[in-house]
Formats: structure tokens, C-alpha cells, sequence
């Protein structure tokens, strides 16, 4: 009797990484459908980002202007689109995702604009040791914030209930 081949695990981190490009590709698949359903050109970019799935939707020469109404206003309709990709990766995987979204890059400049907030806001807590309260965020804008406090070496905490939740800057 022989025994059976056993086939090592692969490392955890080859594991995550492997899933989360697993949901970038059926977020990639869907995403694709949605663009060929609105007649709209773009490239899709996949990655992963700080643990999670990171998925961008690009323009082609000169499609910017159109894929920026699939961002909204405030990125309203981009923050619904990342709701629907992320359920039906999970439709497909079983599992909850926590997805990234961005469409002709708004995330990535709202994180720059949210980056700057933050950093003017940390700077009047630090030279006046009161609290600020910035203005109501979604919950991507407020982790921005928050990893930006955390960096500087400030605590933050986020106060109220959506849609007026908030992100509060405090000394250490």
C-alpha cells in the first residue's frame, strides 16, 4: 500500500495574495460586463493593496470624461458600483470582500485632497493641543484620515452616525 502524495500548504501570504487576486479577476470579469452594457471604454487595472483587492477602472484615449459618471457626484454612484462588485465577488466566492473601487483615478486624488485635510488638521492640534473635528466622511475618506493621524502620531476617532459621521483629531 503506498501512501498518498502530500502536497505542502502553501505560505499564508501566497494564500491571501492568491485570493485576492481570485477577487480581482471576478471583479475584473464583472466589472467588464457593466462597461460593455453602457457602452463605455476603459481598461481594468487589477492589484492588490494593503490587503485587500484593488481594482481601477482607466479611461482610453479620451474616455475619462465619460467613465467619471460612473463616479458621481461625490462619489456616490462610485461608492455604489464598489458595493455591487463586492457583492458579486462574494457571490462567487462565498466569502465577504473588501474590494477597492476606483474609477478615472477619483479615489486617488480624493486621497490626496483627504491627505492634505488631515495634515492641516494635525497641525492645528498640534499647535493648539485641542481636539478638531473634520467634516462628515465616508468610510473610505475617514481610514484615510485615520491612517494618515496614526502616522503623525496622533489619535483620531470617528463620531456621529452616517451619513454625518466624522473623524475627530486628538493629541497623543
Amino acid at each position: 500500500m503506498t501512501s498518498p502524495e502530500i502536497t505542502p500548504a502553501p505560505a499564508e501570504g501566497t494564500t491571501t495574495t492568491t485570493r485576492l487576486e481570485e477577487e480581482g479577476e471576478i471583479a475584473a470579469d464583472y466589472l467588464e460586463e457593466l462597461l460593455d452594457i453602457a457602452d463605455l471604454d476603459g481598461d481594468i487595472d487589477i492589484d492588490v493593496d494593503h490587503g485587500r483587492a484593488a481594482v481601477e477602472i482607466i479611461g482610453e484615449d479620451g474616455s475619462e470624461r465619460a467613465l467619471r459618471r460612473l463616479v458621481g457626484r461625490d462619489g456616490e454612484v462610485l461608492d455604489a458600483l464598489q458595493e455591487l462588485t463586492r457583492l458579486a465577488v462574494q457571490a462567487k466566492t462565498g466569502e465577504r470582500s473588501r474590494l477597492m473601487l476606483d474609477i478615472a483615478g477619483y479615489r486617488a486624488a480624493r486621497r490626496a485632497e483627504l491627505i492634505e485635510i488631515a495634515n492641516e488638521a494635525i497641525g492645528r492640534v498640534k499647535e493648539s493641543g485641542n481636539d478638531v473635528a473634520l467634516d462628515a466622511m465616508n468610510p473610505f475618506e475617514r481610514k484615510v484620515v485615520h491612517d494618515a493621524v496614526a502616522a503623525a502620531g496622533l489619535v483620531s476617532d470617528s463620531d456621529g452616525v452616517e451619513p454625518a459621521r466624522h473623524v475627530v483629531i486628538r493629541s497623543a
